[in-house]
């Protein structure tokens, strides 16, 4: 058993954020039930490209995009904003742990997605909400989105090179982790149910996590003034050697992040002097040497690749090579790991996504992420509809 077996989530979702918080949890055993609109295509992200498996872009589910945040769910089409669509969901509810919802902050309450409102029907529900700017003050009714979040929160000033215009972080990292929290938090707010029968709302939005972020760059500031900006070569703003430095054919990110990883690399590199060099024996010492210390290293790594580097350094010294996506994928030590998973379209079409990061001793389930309404009759039919039941729902459009 996965640890999440026997857990049923209602994810009424789209796009990024809420999906990929919620694979996390259909990746370690939930039952994910995506609710999709049948009148507007369901989650958007269904037509996202530019790449589709088989170049099939009419296809509810051949966008790679949406595969990368959809695996292991099911999904039903329901249109929540008819009565009808609201009594099946209300059945459905009275059967599940959670419901999760990243919709514009003040959609859920309109919809009838809180707790105030579902409680009544499932005392143990969670209402777990992730949206841009939360589901109260003075931005509820905003639309949002993660570059937005970077750019308000600090992150364009933190990233890059000193004196370039300001620069996002390459990955859409605020959707990500607010997905992680909001799976984090739904889980939590289960466990607590479980053990005393009562659920809540549970809330996460994009900003808040932005801001938490900055972590100890924001702890400077508030307490000392310290405005934090970019770093030469993606430097560490206090630890040094932290940065990129030259090698025969490229670059290698070397972390001297504890004080005896510098004799260590020192020793390696054939300088063991630079070790006991009173200019740079302390953190403190080697901060205030920072622009000597990288033209010495440039120098000396110079003298050798970045692989055989690695290979010298051999754990010894926290160095990495600096890689674009495709040496990333084809890294041998992704494949050792076996971090890569192999799916099945429905079409019979095979395709790879990046695995979960978690080991739960038992491989990851490997269902795609499914069409849109794959599983409609099959849920309908759990709940006691019989077919004449829901052809009727499906011709008048509420499924």
């Amino acid at each position: 058993m996965l640890p999440l077996d026997g857990v049923r989530v209602l994810a009424v979702e789209q796009y990024g954020a809420g999906p990929w918080g919620t694979q996390y949890l259909a990746d370690i055993g939930a039952e994910v039930i995506k609710i999709e609109n049948p009148k507007d295509g369901g989650d958007m992200g269904r037509g996202v490209g530019p790449f589709f498996i088989d170049d099939d872009s009419t296809n509810t589910s051949a966008s790679l995009f949406f595969q990368s945040i959809n695996r292991n769910k099911r999904s039903l089409t329901l249109d929540l904003s008819s009565a009808e669509g609201q009594a099946i969901f209300h059945d459905l509810v009275k059967t599940a742990d959670a419901v999760t919802c990243n919709l514009r902050g003040d959609v859920p309450q309109k919809l009838g997605l809180t707790y105030e409102t579902l409680g009544s029907l499932n005392p143990k529900i969670v209402c777990s909400f992730l949206t841009a700017y939360g589901r109260s003050g003075s931005r509820a009714t905003w639309p949002g989105y993660d570059y937005l979040m970077q750019a308000e929160a600090g992150y364009f000033s933190l990233t890059g090179e000193p004196d370039t215009p300001p620069t996002r972080f390459g990955l859409s990292i605020v959707d990500l982790m607010t997905g992680l929290a909001m799976a984090y938090a739904t889980v939590s707010a289960i466990l607590a149910a479980r053990t005393t029968g009562t659920g809540r709302n549970v809330d996460t939005n994009l900003f808040d996590l932005a801001l938490t972020n900055v972590s100890y760059p924001a702890t400077w500031y508030l307490n000392t003034g310290h405005v934090q900006g970019r770093e030469p070569r993606s430097g560490h703003p206090s630890l040094t050697p932290c940065a990129q430095y030259k090698t025969k054919d490229g670059w290698i990110f070397i972390m001297c992040n504890k004080e005896k990883f510098w004799p260590i690399l020192c020793e390696m590199i054939g300088h063991s002097e630079w070790g006991d060099d009173p200019r740079f024996l302390r953190f403190k010492d080697r901060l205030e040497n920072r622009a000597l210390i990288q033209d010495m290293l440039d120098e000396a790594l110079s003298a050798r690749t970045t692989d055989e580097w690695l290979d010298h350094f051999a754990g010894q010294v926290p160095a990495a090579p600096i890689y674009d996506v495709q040496q990333a994928m084809d890294n041998p030590f992704v494949t050792e790991n076996g971090k890569i998973q192999d799916l099945i379209h429905q079409n019979g079409t095979p395709f790879r996504v990046l695995d979960c990061p978690f080991d739960m001793g038992e491989p990851t389930p490997n269902r795609p992420g499914p069409e849109l309404g794959e599983d409609t009759d099959d849920l309908l039919t759990e709940l006691g509809y019989d077919t004449k039941r829901i052809a009727q729902l499906r011709n008048k459009g509420t499924v």
